[in-house]
């Protein structure tokens, strides 16, 4: 018995669709009855049911989206907000249509997802890039500066595009970098991606609303229990304008809304708002336990903890244990831990990421430990220093547009003809999927050898033509 629906008006249209009889005469086509066809594919399917014609009518008067809707505005102190079934991907795609028109400029931060990187290359806007700081212990991204900004605005950028908090947990002086936009009336939209669980309890940082920014997106299928691919967006429109808005949200949105990632989206709010400071504080006590387990068997300190970072720029949930400490790598800890059924969120040379969430239970922590300890002791030789990774220490050099590149006349060549070309395609690592290099950006000796030694240690290469990186797409030479 779900004790949200009462609070969730899309939850409980979800619950209620399947409560009673139905004889659909509208999409979807599997009309929740596909187990008659194969079992396989029921298993699949029959627990989907549309926004339209099944959390409500096809006209929409029952109103339970925008109801919903409404109460997710509130509760993030936004005037707008909008459930999408298409990720952070899609919500960054409708809030960037929104911000101006082809040739206009946005500063935004290198560690951008590609969303976001997508969207500019949709809308015509180009980038005035911005690169945070790392720290130089450990190569982690620790922010963008207020000089960074500073610099920046003085280019007279139409908005600030951030990405807080980072892939590894951290986090810029976001207060500060707002106040100082907003004396340049230049409003800054946060892709919070990571951070759906910020600012219900006090160990945790504040959201980026209660920190002054003009828009908020963020995942509830990342570091919240929602379906995969739901989002939110909520904004404010002092900077932002509001029928811009509603027509770039609904330009990229999909018009055949599934009704489980919405109803899943006006849940967790429900869920944060009615018992998010004790799901997260249980959450918090599991993860200071698993450290200290795990810290207790080895000397050098392993994990990222909010101390090693300003106060509040870190997330006290994201479980970032430092591979070089034990002198190993992460990728070696994520292939010892697949034979234990333990999958993770992301490891590279230097880092293994575990996601954790409200969902996890303290058993699962202590799974997870009874796995890491002895492959952990297995792997340790002699730290070693940390490479900053390749995606946090690009500095890009920019040959032409990024639009200009995207539709360009396009060539391959080979790894050893590309250094100095223009790439035409924008190539990642994945995860964390931030760009090493975007589309006009100038291939240089460092990108290319860079991206070759995190493909030789296991690193999947997103996005790019060739993900061997035999070749390179590069723009034709006229």
């Amino acid at each position: 018995m779900s004790q949200l629906r009462d609070s969730a008006p899309l939850l409980d249209a979800y619950l209620s669709y399947f409560e009673t009889k139905h004889t659909p005469f509208t999409i979807p086509g599997h009309k929740q009855q596909a187990a008659r066809l194969d079992a396989g594919l029921g298993q699949v399917v029959d627990v989907d049911t549309p926004l339209y014609g099944g959390l409500d009518e096809v006209k929409l008067t029952g109103q339970v989206l925008e109801q919903a809707e409404a109460l997710a505005a509130r509760l993030w102190g936004g005037d707008f907000a909008r459930f999408s079934t298409g990720g952070s991907t899609h919500a960054n795609q409708a809030v960037i249509f929104a911000l101006g028109k082809p040739g206009d400029r946005v500063a935004v931060t290198r560690t951008a997802h590609r969303s976001v990187l997508s969207a500019m290359v949709l809308a015509g806007l180009e980038p005035i890039w911005m690169s945070p700081e790392t720290s130089h212990s450990s190569g982690v991204p620790t922010g963008i500066t207020v000089q960074t900004l500073q610099a920046a605005l003085e280019q007279q950028p139409i908005a600030v595009l951030l990405t807080e908090p980072g892939y590894l947990g951290t986090m810029s002086d976001l207060h500060a970098l707002i106040e100082l936009a907003h004396q340049y009336q230049t409003p800054v939209i946060v892709d919070a991606a990571w951070g759906a669980h910020f600012g219900f309890h006090p160990m945790v940082p504040q959201h980026a609303m209660q920190l002054g920014a003009d828009a908020l997106i963020t995942s509830m299928h990342k570091a919240m229990p929602g379906y995969s691919a739901s989002a939110l967006v909520v904004a404010r429109t002092t900077y932002l304008n509001a029928d811009r808005l509603e027509h770039g949200f609904e330009t990229t949105h999909t018009t055949s809304p599934a009704g489980a990632p919405l109803a899943s989206i006006d849940a967790c709010r429900a869920l944060l708002e009615t018992r998010g400071e004790a799901l997260l504080d249980d959450l918090l006590v599991s993860i200071a336990l698993f450290k200290a387990r795990v810290q207790a068997e080895f000397t050098p300190q392993i994990f990222s903890n909010a101390r090693d970072f300003a106060d509040h720029r870190f997330d006290p949930t994201k479980l970032v244990l430092r591979a070089y400490e034990l002198g190993t790598t992460g990728i070696a800890i994520e292939q010892a831990l697949l034979p234990y059924g333990i999958r993770i969120e992301m490891a590279d040379q230097d880092t293994v990421i575990f996601l954790a969430t409200i969902a996890d239970s303290a058993e699962d922590f202590v799974t997870l430990g009874d796995a890491l300890i002895p492959i952990l002791k297995a792997l340790q030789s002699e730290p070693r220093k940390s490479a900053t990774a390749l995606s946090w220490s690009v500095v890009p050099q920019v040959g032409i547009s990024l639009r200009d590149a995207y539709f360009a006349d396009t060539e391959t060549v080979s790894s050893h003809q590309a250094e100095g070309r223009i790439s035409a395609d924008l190539i990642a690592p994945y995860p964390p999927g931030v760009a090493v290099v975007a589309p006009g950006e100038v291939l240089t000796k460092a990108i290319i050898e860079g991206l070759a030694i995190s493909r030789a240690a296991g690193v999947r290469i997103a996005y790019a033509t060739d993900p061997s990186l035999a070749t390179y797409r590069v723009v034709a030479k006229s």
